[in-house]
């Protein structure tokens, strides 16, 4: 179970850092601000792949995973954060709901990379209020 749930942490974690750079390819502008969060998001999924039993499995993106279609990027900078906001909303809390599921160090991961999230989200949309 925990072994399962690390990995599947470990791909969400690469599935943001996936949306992360989609939202920097198509607003450049924005890497001053992304930059340092784009970061911790891979430091996450870094600590998540260290309990794999074959991080290479989950450690860089397979030949498949990345063929698939870049997520969507809105045009304005605004709706591009608000949607990486979301994103990290979303999968802070489902993190938040998996603690129940997971042992004792797994779950503190994952409250703390589910915290790291809920930071993130405020910090992309705190300059829009």
């Amino acid at each position: 179970m925990s072994a399962r749930a690390r990995a599947r942490a470990a791909r969400d974690s690469r599935g943001l850092l996936r949306q992360y750079d989609a939202v920097l390819d198509v607003h450049p502008a924005l890497a001053e601000r992304l930059r340092p969060l784009r970061a911790e998001v891979a430091a996450h999924a870094a600590a998540f792949e260290e309990g794999t039993a074959s991080p290479t499995a989950t450690g860089s993106p397979s030949p498949t995973a990345s063929a698939s279609a870049p997520p969507t990027v809105p045009a304005d900078e605004k709706s591009a954060l608000a949607s990486l906001a979301a994103a990290e909303r979303n999968l802070a809390d489902r993190r938040a709901k998996a603690l129940l599921d997971v042992p004792g160090e797994l779950a503190r991961l994952l409250a703390g990379v589910a915290a790291a999230g809920a930071a993130h989200a405020y910090l992309l949309t705190k300059g829009d209020r």
